[in-house]
């Protein structure tokens, strides 16, 4: 069972900067496909913050493009979010996902972590 944890969250001002960790651990036959980020506030559905593949390629949600920054070392099973010019809008839990699969299982496998709170101060 591939293990996700995130780490980095906490208050800030508007405007401030929040660097945001993921490891997943146990995954010594996982072959990861994706790593990323989602969040979510109560009462809305989760969404795609940033997702990074193995080739390297990220995308994101267009309300964080040139301000978020997603980056990644595969081989090492972690991946990294790097927020700046935060606004209150960008309160969230933010999660961690990877995307994957073992040998002899046909589907995608995917797990999540049990998600950080960023909170964005006025």
């Amino acid at each position: 069972q591939v293990q996700v944890e995130e780490s980095g969250g906490g208050l800030v001002q508007r405007g401030g900067s929040l660097r945001l960790s993921c490891a997943a651990s146990k995954r010594s036959l996982f072959n990861i496909k994706t790593m990323g980020w989602h969040r979510q506030v109560p009462g809305k559905p989760r969404e795609l913050v940033a997702v990074i593949t193995s080739s390297g390629n990220p995308n994101y949600a267009d309300s964080v493009k040139g301000r978020f920054t997603i980056s990644g070392d595969y081989a090492k099973g972690v991946v990294f979010l790097q927020m700046t010019s935060l606004k209150p809008e960008d309160t969230a839990v933010y999660y961690c996902n990877t995307k994957g699969s073992l040998p002899g299982v046909t589907a995608t496998l995917e797990y999540w972590g049990q998600g950080t709170q960023v909170t964005v101060a006025a």
